[in-house]
């Protein structure tokens, strides 16, 4: 088993994603190990491209448990979750006999557990920005120094474009190693002859170009000469076009028309998932939102003649939606993300991005995320509607968004309290300003979204979902129910 490593505070996902898909498409049987799972813990291991089935993962899981509990003791404790799931992926990919093993970096690098590989084929760090900065250090060139931190003496790195102060980091690292440190080029979309990427957003020709270095350097180095492209700038292999286009990724730029509106009024619900949670991938997020919507709206122009916007209640009217040939549109914003981020950084590289597309939030919706563990094999266990959740962070994300809406005419402490109507029995639950309503529960505020689209018959909603990709996989349950 030839190991690949990957870190990044952005991006490598996407290029572990790709740069299986490449390898897998050359004939190699592949394994890939990744942070974090959306809504099943086994999408953390995916075999030839797909996630480990539960019978194999529930043997291998209790083969590692049984055997670091029977070692176990008040001075050498089971290791943490992370800890666990790495040594489990490395366990699986050996005992499955793959002929590479893709390991992204969970956390940093110098001390992730993914570091114990000491003889690497390659390495790679994708972009780097300012994510888990109380772990990792409040600079770029401090979060450049632990990712460095995969770097092995002598095996080949490569990095993609980087900001200075973490590309100087980079570099000092390499040297200090005598590792040969190389700079990626983004994907030049002519070498893929008229494709598209499986992944979507300007951004991933970035994450391909990088993926593509690593599977040309992995190639070479495991004595697969004939398919050395190192140096090829002209055209790609077939077996790499058919990876770069065809590689999923579950909860990033993925979008999802509600399945639960009938064939009659397909579109009335869209929602649009990414699980952007740092300033950088904030921007692209709201780019490549921004796109889609106007993707949408070109569409609707050219297949709908006539617009009629008699119907749109006054539910939704003060939301100003914008124009589109066959109906009015309103976005709206539905987020949540962990206490140790900062909103005044998160919302206004994402509403500055959107508004300078000419797309302007309709409504912020805050929730809490609502998986508590997620069991092998079953649904996420909820909690129940009725409980009390302390919603005192969301009020927080409410408060920083209408400040930045509402500008110099700041918060609405005089917030509305809503009823919304559950199968069983009303309860207030809602707390509504302005532009944005701060709901006790995500299934509830899903709700509300479906009752806005089926009582504007005349308006399409386009949902956002950002900011934790926890919540996005819950979302992606909720829809699938």
């Amino acid at each position: 088993m030839k190991i690949i490593h990957v870190a990044g505070t952005k991006g490598k996902g996407s290029t572990c994603t790709f740069t299986e898909a490449i390898l897998r498409n050359c004939g190699f049987r592949t394994g890939l190990f990744t942070s974090p799972h959306l809504i099943d813990i086994r999408e953390r291991f995916r075999l030839d491209g797909v996630d480990i089935c539960e019978k194999k993962f529930l043997a291998y899981f209790w083969w590692c448990w049984d055997r670091l509990k029977e070692k176990c003791s008040d001075d050498i404790p089971m290791p943490t979750l992370f800890r666990f799931l790495a040594l489990l992926a490395f366990k699986i990919f050996a005992a499955e006999q793959v002929d590479v093993a893709i390991m992204e970096v969970g956390l940093g690098g110098k001390f992730d557990a993914t570091n114990v590989v000491q003889t690497p084929v390659v390495c790679g760090i994708a972009s780097l920005g300012y994510d888990h900065m109380e772990i990792l250090g409040n600079t770029l060139g401090a979060i450049a120094g632990e990712k460095a931190g995969i770097f092995k003496k002598g095996v080949p790195a490569f990095t993609v474009p980087q900001p200075e102060e973490a590309m100087q980091v980079l570099k000092e690292k390499a040297s200090q190693l005598d590792v040969p440190l190389q700079v990626a080029n983004p994907l030049d979309s002519k070498l893929l002859n008229g494709l598209h990427l499986g992944l979507v957003g300007d951004h991933q020709y970035v994450n391909a170009g990088l993926a593509i270095k690593l599977c040309s350097t992995w190639l070479q180095r495991t004595g697969h000469l004939e398919a050395d492209f190192m140096d090829q700038t002209s055209s790609l292999p077939r077996q790499f076009i058919n990876g770069l286009t065809t590689a999923t990724l579950q909860g990033r730029a993925q979008i999802i028309p509600d399945p639960s509106f009938d064939i009659e009024s397909p579109g009335d619900l869209v929602f649009y998932l990414d699980g952007a949670h740092s300033p950088e991938s904030m921007e692209v997020c709201a780019n490549w939102f921004s796109l889609a919507i106007k993707d949408d709206r070109q569409q609707s122009c050219s297949s709908n003649q006539e617009h009629d916007n008699s119907r749109t209640s006054n539910e939704l009217a003060p939301l100003n939606p914008g124009k589109t040939s066959g109906k009015d549109s309103a976005q709206i914003l539905l987020f949540n993300c962990m206490s140790v981020r900062d909103p005044q950084l998160l919302f206004p590289r994402l509403v500055k991005t959107c508004v300078g597309h000419g797309i302007n939030f309709n409504k912020a919706l805050f929730v809490p995320n609502m998986s508590l563990y997620t069991k092998v094999g079953s649904s996420t266990s909820l909690p129940p509607t009725d409980s009390v959740v302390d919603l005192s962070w969301q009020l927080t994300l409410q408060r920083v968004w209408e400040n930045i809406i509402c500008g110099e005419r700041g918060y609405n402490n005089n917030a509305d309290l809503v009823s919304v109507e559950n199968k069983d029995h009303t309860e207030t639950i809602v707390k509504s300003c302005e532009n944005s309503m701060v709901f006790s529960s995500l299934p509830l505020a899903i709700k509300w979204l479906r009752d806005a689209a089926k009582h504007n018959k005349s308006v399409r909603l386009q949902v956002l979902v950002t900011g934790s990709l926890h919540m996005v996989g819950d979302v992606i349950k909720l829809l699938r129910k």
